[in-house]
C-alpha cells in the first residue's frame, strides 16, 4: 500500500446502529475506484455498544486504512462528530457519509471522476423500504443488486431533487440547493477554509444547511451529482430527536441568525475574540467602554480603516457608524445607553454590556 496522500477520505458518522454501519462498511469494501487511494474514517458519537468492535473487525481485513474515533455522548452533536472525522482525515477530497447508508460499487470512483475545484458535489439516499433493509446481510452485498431495492417512488423523487438542483444552479440561487450532510464531498482544502461544521449546532439538524452557506460565501459552487451515483438508506426507526417539519428543529433560530461568519467561531478549530479580524471605529478610545473592548482585543487583527473586516464593531456612548464591509455588523451598547434607530437597522446583532464579563462574553459569542 502506496504511503503517499490519500485521494479521498470517506467519513462515515455513527451512533448506537452497528448493523447499519457493518452494511455501510461493507458496501465501502466493495468499491471499484482503481487509481483512487482511500481511507475510512468513522467517527461515533459514543455508542456504547457493540460499534467499536463492528469498526475494528471490519478493519482486520479492509483493503484500505480505517480510522476509529469516538467520544462520550451528550446530547445530538452531529456537527462535532463529523469535524472529528475530519480532524482525522488525511484525503484531499473529504467524502461524508451517514452510517446508516450504503452505497453503490462506483460511488467513489464517482465522486473521483466529477470533482473539481471550487466546487462541492451533494449527494442524497434513496431510502429503502423496511423488509428490503430486514435481508440485507453485509456478507451477501456483493450479489445483492442493490438498485432493484429502490422503489419506483424513491427514483421519481431523486429524479425530481437532481432537476431541482440543476435548475437552482442555472439561477444561482443564493441559497439552494441546500447541502444535506449525510451524503456530500467536499475538497478538504475548502472544508478546512470554513471551518468545517459550526459544533454551535447541538439537536437535530440546520448544522449541514449552514455549512453550504458558508461554503458558497467562500465562492465554491454546490452541484449535484444524483445523475451518478447516489447512497441508499436502510430503514430504520426515526430518530426520536428529529423533527416531521425543518421549521420546527431546535437550531432554526440561531441557523437564521444575522452575521454569519463564514469561518464559523468552533468548528475544527475554537477561534476566539483574537483570531477574528476587526473593524474597529475611530473612536473606540474615546470611552470606557470602547478602552476596555481595546484592552480585550490586545493582539487581534485590526483590519485597517475602511478596509473589509469579519466583524465590524461600533459603540455607543460614542459617533461612529457602520461604514465597511464585513461579515457581521456589531453595536455593543453600555448600560443605560441605546442605540439610535438607523444603528439598530444596520447592525446585525446589538448587545447591551455592563462590565468586563459581559464585554469578554459578547466578543466570544458573536457569529
Amino acid at each position: 500500500m502506496s504511503g503517499g496522500p490519500v485521494d479521498v477520505s470517506v467519513l462515515v458518522t455513527t451512533y448506537r446502529r452497528p448493523r447499519h454501519l457493518a452494511l455501510a462498511l461493507e458496501s465501502l469494501a466493495l468499491q471499484r475506484c482503481a487509481g483512487t487511494t482511500m481511507e475510512v474514517v468513522v467517527s461515533d458519537d459514543g455508542s456504547g455498544d457493540e460499534t467499536p468492535q463492528v469498526v475494528h473487525s471490519f478493519a482486520a481485513n479492509a483493503p484500505f486504512p480505517v480510522r476509529f474515533t469516538t467520544q462520550p455522548h451528550d446530547g445530538f452533536r452531529l456537527a462535532r462528530v463529523r469535524n472529528e472525522a475530519a480532524r482525522l482525515a488525511t484525503g484531499r477530497y473529504l467524502l461524508f457519509l451517514d452510517g446508516d447508508c450504503i452505497v453503490p460499487r462506483h460511488h467513489v470512483a464517482a465522486h473521483a471522476e466529477r470533482r473539481r475545484h471550487g466546487t462541492a458535489l451533494l449527494g442524497y439516499c434513496a431510502r429503502l423500504p423496511a423488509e428490503a433493509s430486514r435481508l440485507l446481510v453485509p456478507g451477501n452485498l456483493a450479489i445483492t443488486n442493490l438498485a432493484a431495492l429502490v422503489p419506483a417512488s424513491e427514483r421519481r423523487a431523486l429524479a425530481r431533487r437532481q432537476r431541482k438542483t440543476w435548475w437552482h444552479a442555472v439561477l444561482r440561487h443564493p441559497t439552494k440547493p441546500r447541502l444535506a450532510g449525510g451524503d456530500f464531498g467536499v475538497w478538504r482544502d475548502d472544508f478546512q477554509r470554513v471551518n468545517g461544521f459550526d459544533e454551535r449546532f447541538v439537536g437535530w439538524g440546520q448544522e449541514d444547511d449552514d455549512l453550504g452557506l458558508r461554503l458558497r460565501a467562500t465562492g465554491v459552487r454546490l452541484e449535484t451529482i444524483l445523475g451518478q451515483t447516489r447512497s441508499l438508506h436502510v430503514w430504520h426507526e426515526t430518530d426520536a430527536t428529529a423533527t416531521s417539519r425543518w421549521r420546527d428543529g431546535v437550531n432554526v433560530r440561531y441557523f437564521e441568525r444575522r452575521g454569519r461568519l463564514t469561518a464559523c467561531r468552533l468548528g475544527l478549530v475554537a477561534r476566539p475574540a483574537a483570531a477574528i479580524t476587526w473593524g474597529l471605529p475611530a473612536d473606540l478610545m474615546t470611552t470606557p467602554l470602547g478602552r476596555s473592548i481595546a484592552r480585550h482585543l490586545a493582539g487581534a487583527t485590526v483590519a485597517a480603516e475602511g478596509k473589509p473586516c469579519e466583524i465590524e464593531l461600533v459603540i455607543r456612548p460614542g459617533t461612529a457608524r457602520f461604514t465597511r464591509q464585513s461579515e457581521c455588523r456589531l453595536a455593543l451598547v453600555a448600560a443605560h445607553q441605546s442605540a439610535e434607530g438607523n444603528l439598530a437597522r444596520e447592525a446585525d446583532t446589538i448587545v447591551t454590556v455592563a462590565g468586563d464579563e459581559a464585554i469578554v462574553a459578547a466578543l466570544a459569542a458573536i457569529g
